[in-house]
C-alpha cells in the first residue's frame, strides 16, 4: 500500500527556496522493492507441504519528491531500506511496484537502451569506496570509463577531462596510473566521486559516503560534496547513519523505518522539534558537544528488536516499540500527513491540533481521518 504523498511547500534556507522554485527533479510514487525468499519454511520441507511465498519488503510503498538543487537527507536504522531505496530510484535494483520519474521521464518504464542513456544524468557514490573500484583498473581507466561509455570525449580530450576531474576532487594528476589499493580510504572515495562526476550528472545518490572514512577525513569529503553541489547545481539524496552530518548537509530530511517514510521535514525543524516517536529516539541518540547540555537532556532508549521485513507488524510498523501506541495503531496503516507547515508525519496519534504526542489525551487518535 502506497503512502499518501503530500505536497511539499518551500522549506527553510536559501537552497531550499531555490530548489522549490526550480521544481521537482526526482519523484517516487508508491515505490516497492520486494525480494522473494525461496525454499519455504523448515516445516514445509519436513511435511512436504507447499511453501508459502515469502518476500522481504525492503521498500514498501514509498512516495517522495526531491527538488532540483536540494539535498534530501535519508536516515534510519540499519536494514530499514535506505540503500535499496536509493538504488531503486536509479533502477540499479528493479522496483516491484510503483513508479519513479526523473525530470518528467518514467524511469521504471524505460527500455534497457533508454535507461542506459538516462543514467548519464543519474549517478551514485557508494558506501565502500574500495569495493566499488575495480582493482584491475588504474585511476585514469576508472574515471575514463563513464566518459567513454556515454561518448562524451575521445583521445586527448578524454585525458584532459580525467586530469580536470582529478583536480576538482583534490587528487594530483601524477596518480593517474596508480591502482585503488595504493590509496587511502579518503582518496579512494575521491576517486569514486570523480567517476560519478565524469558523466556530468544532475542527480547523485550518495550512499553513506563518509561512513567508511576516518573522522578527520569525513569533513573534507562533506565539504567537497557541498562545493561540487554549488558549482555544478547538483541534486543529492544523502543517505547516512551520521545524523550530525545529515543535519549539516541537508535541506530536508526523510526518516525511514522498516521500508516506509515515517517523517519528512526541513532539516532544522526536524532536529529541533521531531514529532514522530521514532525520530525523537534517533535525535536523542546524537551526542551534544556541550557537557552541561549532554548531562541534562533526556535520552530515549527504544525497547525490543526491529521487526522482520518479511513479516512486518500490522498497522503502524513502529507500534511494537512505541511507548505511545494504542489499539488503533495495530489496525490503521498511517499515511504521511502535514502536521505543521512543511512537516509531515506518519502517526495517527499526532495532528495539527496536537503536534506534541506527549500532550495528546490518553488513548486519543487525533491523526485519524474523520
Amino acid at each position: 500500500m502506497s503512502q499518501g504523498l503530500p505536497t511539499h511547500p518551500a522549506g527553510g534556507g536559501a537552497r531550499a527556496r531555490d530548489a522549490a522554485q526550480a521544481g521537482v527533479l526526482v519523484s517516487a510514487r508508491g515505490l516497492e522493492v520486494h525480494f522473494p525468499l525461496g525454499g519455504g519454511t523448515i516445516w514445509d520441507r519436513l511435511t512436504g507441504g507447499s511453501p508459502v511465498a515469502r518476500v522481504v519488503k525492503s521498500v514498501d510503498g514509498v512516495s517522495l519528491d526531491i527538488r532540483a538543487g536540494e539535498t534530501l537527507g535519508l536516515v534510519g536504522e540499519s536494514g530499514c531500506g535506505k540503500t535499496t531505496l536509493g538504488r531503486a530510484l536509479l533502477r540499479l535494483v528493479e522496483p516491484t511496484g510503483g513508479t519513479v520519474h526523473f525530470d518528467g521521464i518514467d524511469v521504471t518504464a524505460l527500455s534497457s537502451a533508454d535507461l542506459r542513456r538516462a543514467r548519464r544524468r543519474m549517478q551514485m557514490i557508494f558506501q565502500d569506496p574500495y569495493a566499488s573500484l575495480d582493482p584491475r583498473m588504474s585511476v585514469g581507466q576508472i574515471i575514463a570509463e563513464p566518459i567513454e561509455t556515454f561518448h562524451l570525449a575521445t583521445g586527448a580530450a578524454t585525458r584532459e577531462r580525467i586530469r580536470e576531474l582529478m583536480s576538482v576532487v583534490g587528487l594530483s594528476e601524477r596518480f593517474i596510473n596508480r591502482y585503488p589499493h595504493e590509496f587511502s580510504g579518503g582518496q579512494q572515495q575521491r576517486i569514486g566521486i570523480a567517476r560519478a562526476l565524469a558523466a556530468n550528472p544532475e542527480f547523485i545518490v550518495a550512499d553513506e559516503p563518509i561512513s567508511a572514512l576516518d573522522v578527520s577525513i569525513q569533513a573534507q569529503i562533506i565539504n567537497l560534496l557541498e562545493r561540487l553541489q554549488r558549482e555544478r547545481q547538483l541534486t543529492y539524496l544523502f543517505i547516512s547513519h551520521d545524523l550530525r552530518a545529515v543535519r549539516h548537509t541537508s535541506d530536508r530530511v526523510a526518516v525511514m523505518y522498516l521500508g516506509r517514510i515515517v517523517e519528512l521535514a526541513e532539516a532544522t525543524a526536524l532536529y529541533d522539534q521531531p514529532l514522530m516517536p521514532y525520530t525523537q529516539a534517533l535525535i536523542s541518540a546524537v551526542p551534544v558537544p556541550d557537557p552541561v547540555v549532554e548531562g541534562t537532556r533526556r535520552r530515549i532508549v527504544l525497547e525490543g528488536e526491529v521487526p522482520s521485513p518479511v513479516n512486518p507488524p500490522s498497522g503502524c510498523r513502529f507500534r511494537t516499540r512505541c511507548r505511545y501506541a494504542v489499539g488503533a495503531c495495530a489496525e490503521v496503516q498511517p499515511a504521511l500527513a502535514e502536521v505543521r507547515p512543511g512537516h509531515f508525519v506518519a502517526c495517527i496519534r499526532v495532528s495539527p491540533e496536537y503536534p506534541d504526542i506527549e500532550r495528546v489525551p490518553a488513548g486519543a487518535t487525533p491523526g485519524l481521518p474523520a
